[in-house]
């Protein structure tokens, strides 16, 4: 673990999933001082939704595009090659209507990209983001992990499985959540979460 990507995308001023992950990070830092960190406030500073131009240029090899797709495809690089330059990823984000902030679905758009994260073989799709480890920080007012809300998780699932499809299988998550049933379920919910955290950090 030599490079950290983190990447938060809450637009709330007090975000549990921005502070759990951060103070994560914090942890795995302590644990390798050498290690350098990117870090993502898809909150304060969220990505565009994919347009037309970027879209056409995305597909596109270099040389084929336009100065205008050319342009446009500036911040899709920059952000896939960040993510491919790191080895570890702590992802964080809130369950909103049951599934993933609309920023973070933009950010995975510009990373998901064909001969960067992931190609196409005989044999069918092949994730080329390999080797890391990757942590999702999932914050929730009700209780998502267990129970009969399950199958209203849409988030992770959907993490896991995009992940997986750019090559990142090694998946970790930690659930803050419980947090709208009164001041002893949002304490127990902290301090669930830091427990997990101390955990990961000390086996990472």
């Amino acid at each position: 673990m030599s490079s950290i990507l983190l990447v938060t995308s809450s637009p709330r001023a007090e975000s549990l999933s921005t502070k759990v992950a951060t103070e994560f990070v914090d942890k795995l830092k302590a644990n390798n001082a050498a290690a350098t960190v990117a870090y993502r406030d898809l909150g304060k500073n969220p990505i565009a939704h994919l347009d037309p131009v970027t879209t056409s240029a995305i597909k596109k090899q270099p040389a084929d595009r336009t100065p205008e797709e050319a342009a446009a495809v500036v911040e899709s690089d920059t952000l896939t090659n960040e993510l491919l330059a790191a080895d570890t990823v702590v992802i964080a984000t809130g369950l909103i209507n049951f599934n993933i902030y609309s920023s973070l679905k933009s950010w995975i758009d510009m990373v998901a990209r064909a001969g960067m994260t992931f190609r196409y073989t005989a044999e069918g799709p092949e994730g080329l983001a390999k080797n890391k480890k990757v942590y999702i920080v999932l914050s929730a007012a009700g209780v998502y992990s267990d129970g009969p809300a399950v199958a209203m998780n849409h988030a992770v699932p959907y993490l896991k499985t995009v992940l997986a499809f750019m090559g990142m299988n090694d998946v970790e998550v930690i659930y803050v959540e419980g947090t709208a049933f009164g001041p002893e379920a949002f304490e127990k919910a902290i301090a669930s979460a830091a427990a997990r955290t101390d955990e990961l950090a000390k086996a990472a």
